[in-house]
This record gives structure tokens, sequence and C-alpha cells, in this order.
């Protein structure tokens, strides 16, 4: 059986950008971990009242942010599923490759850990891996407290610098042609400006 740490970090990465690396390297970093995958969403079911990017772009953009790091991979596990895509499925697929639950953390932000209580099957995820999401140097993490305690307890912090960069910005600035150098890897803007990416959102 594999027991090196694994790390899962889930996403729409629409686009990927700087802040979505930084907090994967710093929890790499910080918690040991051996390896890092990113999985860009499918068809995600809480974002069906959005216009969310086609995956196979998603997906190209996220192999040419992450591509040339040893410890980073990217999976389609989630964009070939035919079905809605959910964490926990997620997780339970990269157990049974067999990865250990207590080697397995799933890595997002601390706004979608917020609302951990409203994704599908929500209770079973704490059994199947270490939750990690991110805070601000100094800064306590307002909202944690109203989560379950057995969320809670099998929830661990990295702290990363403060990045003032968000996916819808940079989406905003695509579309309004303002730029987007240096906040996201330049084999990504490349991407989107020859792909016309967020011209008609």
């Amino acid at each position: 059986m594999n027991s090196m740490k694994t790390g899962i970090m889930g996403g729409t990465f629409d686009p990927i950008h700087y802040g979505h690396l930084l907090a994967a390297e710093e929890a790499r970093r910080n918690l040991g971990i051996d390896r890092l995958i990113f999985v860009p969403t499918g068809d995600p079911p809480h974002k069906k009242d959005h216009h969310i990017t086609p995956a196979e772009d998603r997906y190209a953009m996220t192999l040419l942010a992450t591509a040339g790091v040893l410890e980073y991979s990217v999976s389609r596990i989630e964009i070939d599923r035919r079905d809605d895509t959910h964490t926990v499925d997620t997780l339970r697929e990269f157990i049974a490759s067999g990865i250990k639950p207590e080697d397995l953390y799933f890595i997002t932000g601390l706004d979608a850990m917020l609302s951990i209580t409203s994704w599908f099957e929500y209770e079973k995820i704490p059994e199947l891996c270490t939750l990690v999401t991110a805070r601000r140097p100094g800064y306590p993490v307002s909202g944690i407290e109203t989560l379950p305690k057995f969320v809670r307890d099998k929830l661990k912090y990295i702290e990363i610098p403060q990045f003032a960069i968000s996916s819808t910005e940079i989406r905003e600035r695509a579309r309004d042609g303002r730029g987007i150098r240096f906040l996201v890897p330049h084999l990504v803007e490349i991407y989107i400006e020859s792909n016309n990416l967020y011209k008609n959102s």
C-alpha cells in the first residue's frame, strides 16, 4: 500500500492563479505532503446557475500552471465522471486506489470550507481525510466555530500571505482587456489570450 502523504487540491480553477499555487505549496511544505494532486471540478453542483468555463480549458490551464513541478500532478477524475461531481466521491476513489485516509489531505479555501455542511454527504468527509484550509497570518478564522465539532476536529490550518487576487477578478480583467500578467503563470496567461477565454463572460 502507498504510505505517501497525498494532498488533494480541489477547485473550479477558472482560472488557476498564483493564490491557488501558493496555498498548495504552503500546505505541502507545512504538512510534509509528498505529492499534491490538483483536481479541477467537472460540473460543480453548487455552481449550476453560473457560467463555468468548459472543463477541458480549466484542465489545460491547470496542467500548464503546474508543469515542471515534480511534486504536482493534475487529475481528470472529476472531469471524466459522468454524474454530478462530489468531493466525497473523489476522496473515496483516491482511497480505493490505495491511499490510506490518514495519509490523505483535502485542501480548499476558507470560503469553501465554511460551506462544507451544504456538500453532499459532508458528514462522511472527515472520516476519509484531513481537511486543510488557509488563513491570514495573525488573523482569527471567522466562522469556523459554526462548523460541527467532528469537522473542526479534522481541520488543519496553513498560513499564507494575503493575496488580493481571485479568479473572479482575473476573469473580469481578461474580459475588459486590463491584463492579467503576474496574476497567473505565464503559460496560463497565453492560453487565456489565445483562446479568447472570458471575453464574453
